[in-house]
């Protein structure tokens, strides 16, 4: 037994293929492991020296992002979208996950003048679901206000609502639709040149030099909220509401009113994988076990029917299709590792394809910027 262990030497291994990984490797490298009691090769390999060994360079190459990466929309339509974004790392996923929620401008309601509020719902209330409602504008038409600027047409958006229930009458509710622009700018005159008795024009709360109005883009979409029957307060009889609402531009970073999205989120492409033929009574058993109907069964004749992986893309890794007695031997759960499935919901600020290039946008001026900066 000794005389065998030293005629045994490392040259008796058979050759490590060069410039491919073996398929196991690659397994490990492209895709994530979902085993019943939890993920493995979670990992993301990056670096070009992990499989040098081999002749494998792993590093990322502006030539083959180039070659690999590409975007598929599924699912497109007013308020969300839904798109593949194939041959990119988790990070930059999650960057435009974090751009999107955070950085892409939108127009809100950031300053309430009240007149008259004799309903129950507080002042600090209803100027916070103000806030809240969805300003259909385009964000892009104005610009950023800073505390020492003056609100005019090119940074201030100005509404106007006022609701009365007559004494007498049933209950009203008082809904988004109420808000009225006014392309001319704010219509409150400010208490210190109303009682100086001065003959000049009542100085008001904006400073338009001229209506928006004029604006082509406006003339074709009139600013108003996005949807018009959000609820904002109920009336009772006798009570009133009378205010202006000005609406400004910023980020979600400075306060959620202004994040566009609803919600932006993205998973990696699940992928199932029958590991055997699963025929019959355990045919009908898998496609029982999968609450989302991804397993469907086929006659394969001689009365004998045959389990197949119909729609992968609706796996939401439950694993309750591994579970039990040899189950794992049968189906393997994955992940694509370079594959995201990514889901836009838009507030209605803005349409989600819109959103999207928006944060291409700000991606690519941060991307330069640090270029600047290190040149």
């Amino acid at each position: 037994m000794a005389e065998q262990e030293k005629k045994f030497s490392i040259w008796d291994l058979p050759d490590v293929p060069m410039g491919q990984l073996p398929p196991h490797l690659e397994l490990q490298r492209t895709r994530v492991f979902c085993n019943k009691d939890a993920p493995i090769h979670t990992e993301s390999i990056q670096y070009s020296g992990a499989y040098s060994s081999i002749g494998v360079d792993n590093s990322v190459r502006l030539d083959n992002f180039c070659n690999d990466f590409r975007v598929e929309v599924i699912r497109l339509n007013e308020d969300d979208m839904e798109f593949d974004m194939i041959g990119i790392d988790a990070a930059l996923a999650n960057s435009f996950r974090r751009i999107l929620v955070a950085e892409v401008p939108t127009m809100a309601i950031e300053k309430v003048l009240f007149a008259n509020n004799t309903s129950i719902v507080q002042d600090e209330v209803l100027a916070h679901r103000l806030g809240l409602v969805p300003i259909s504008v385009d964000p892009r038409l104005f610009d950023y206000m800073s505390e020492n600027d003056q609100p005019n047409e090119k940074n201030t958006v100005v509404f106007k609502l006022h609701v009365k229930c007559k004494k007498g009458s049933p209950r009203i509710t008082v809904k988004s639709d109420e808000l009225k622009w006014l392309p001319n700018g704010s219509e409150l005159v400010r208490e210190s040149t109303a009682n100086s008795g001065s003959s000049s024009k009542p100085e008001t709360y904006t400073y338009f030099s001229c209506s928006q109005e004029s604006v082509p883009e406006f003339v074709k979409n009139p600013v108003a909220p996005k949807y018009p029957d959000i609820i904002l307060a109920k009336l009772g009889p006798g009570q009133e509401i009378e205010l202006e609402a000005h609406a400004v531009k910023g980020i979600g970073k400075t306060h959620a009113k202004w994040s566009p999205v609803a919600t932006a989120w993205y998973r990696m492409l699940p992928e199932v994988i029958l590991l055997e033929d699963v025929e019959d009574d355990l045919a009908e058993e898998l496609k029982s076990k999968c609450p989302v109907n991804v397993f469907d069964i086929e006659d394969i004749g001689k009365g004998k029917k045959r389990a197949t992986v119909a729609r992968p893309r609706s796996c939401t890794l439950c694993r309750e299709c591994i579970r039990g007695e040899d189950w794992e031997k049968r189906v393997a759960l994955r992940r694509v590792k370079n594959h995201f499935i990514f889901t836009i919901e838009s507030t209605g600020a803005l349409p989600p394809e819109l959103l999207f290039t928006e944060a291409v946008k700000i991606l690519e001026d941060k991307c330069e910027r640090v270029i600047t900066e290190l040149s």
